[in-house]
């Protein structure tokens, strides 16, 4: 029996497994298809994504850095109002590669990490969790049962683990498009275009891998319309057109007798956003550093330990992503008020009110 198995290997699961393997744990991580495909999110993330990945790496994973974003009310035509700063604020990295990155550390660290098993049913008993796991015919087909002390959930938005577990669902789920149009460009800025119902849409450049474009909205709202319409604006072609669901709002547990979610699939997502990639490895530090398993009395150290790292900066981003929906001419008198250099941190809503921030702002 392992003493945890991981179910997705994305930066989450595969933050977790290596973690967990560090710690001394017998640990399986199982990703349905092949790790880092199907691409579903951007690769645009904070600088201190550099803390969780070996030093050689960055080589291979860095495409752009970004120094700042220009905001607008309307689409590319509309004026603009830049909040940057002198350094890099962000970076843009591959995405694919940096999951198998992530899964590689893992694979060092001793997880045993399989590709091609997809988990079909969890059974979850007094001193175990039964998986049954459907396998792909690159790696023989046919069923296998697997057993652990636990079960991490990081199979992203749509959780098996979480539905099967009946766990609940996230507070919203967003519904979010990108592609990609292969004209180099790397510019220094992102743009941010508060044109899309309740959230936004984007454009990445990407350095020599190109630019990105993209939007996230409610599902309602006719996402693929509105996404011809953004790309139509800008003049290009897109292709490796990509779509996915966005969790926003951490349900009131994401925990079970033995079983956690981490990443997506527990909604650890940053709602102004809708990025997860560091929240995720963050939760799951606190989950390798927190639970023992043999002891399920350790998820809810789990339980209160992400959430005191994390329930403030959700708690702030709900707040800004409410300014999305703002009339236009408030919007553009914030804007204006605001812009200029920053000294905020693109995963912490709470250095608005920090030191340097007010320096920035009353400088």
């Amino acid at each position: 029996m392992y003493d945890f198995a991981v179910v997705g290997v994305g930066p989450a699961g595969a933050r977790f497994a290596r973690r967990a393997a560090e710690a001394g744990h017998d640990v399986i991580a199982l990703e349905k298809g092949e790790i880092g495909t199907p691409l579903a999110c951007s690769g645009h993330v904070s600088t201190d994504l550099w803390e969780y990945v070996p030093d050689a790496a960055k080589s291979d994973l860095l495409q752009n850095r970004v120094r700042g974003a220009r905001f607008h009310v309307g689409g590319p035509g509309s004026r603009s109002y830049p909040f940057y700063k002198r350094e890099a604020v962000s970076n843009v990295v591959d995405r694919v590669e940096l999951d198998r990155i992530l899964a590689a550390c893992a694979r060092e660290a001793g997880a045993d990490v399989r590709e091609g098993h997809t988990v079909t049913g969890i059974d979850e008993r007094s001193d175990r969790v039964v998986l049954e796991v459907s396998l792909a015919e690159a790696t023989g087909g046919g069923t296998e049962t697997i057993e652990a002390r636990m079960v991490a959930g990081c199979d992203g938005p749509v959780s098996r683990v979480r539905r099967s577990l009946d766990l609940p669902e996230p507070e919203e789920t967003l519904h979010g498009v990108l592609a990609f149009d292969a004209a180099p460009d790397d510019g220094d800025f992102v743009d941010v275009h508060l044109t899309a119902p309740t959230f936004f849409a984007w454009r990445i450049p990407r350095g020599e891998a190109g630019v990105e474009y993209g939007l996230a909205a409610p599902p309602s709202a006719d996402v693929t319309d509105m996404f011809e319409a953004l790309t139509d604006a800008y003049g290009v072609e897109t292709d490796h057109f990509c779509s996915g669901a966005i969790p926003i709002g951490p349900p009131e547990t994401v925990t079970s007798d033995r079983a956690f979610l981490i990443g997506d699939a527990a909604a650890q997502t940053k709602p102004f956003t809708g990025g997860g990639i560091l929240y995720g490895m963050t939760a799951a530090d606190a989950a390798a550093d927190r639970i023992d398993p043999a002891d399920p009395s350790t998820l809810a150290d789990y339980e209160s330990a992400w959430r005191e790292t994390l329930a403030t900066e959700i708690r702030l981003g709900k707040l800004i992503r409410a300014c999305y929906s703002l009339p236009e001419p408030i919007q553009r008198v914030g804007l204006r008020a605001l812009s200029g250099e920053i000294g905020v941190h693109m995963d912490r809503p709470s250095s608005f009110f920090s030191r340097e921030q007010f320096r920035q702002l009353f400088s």
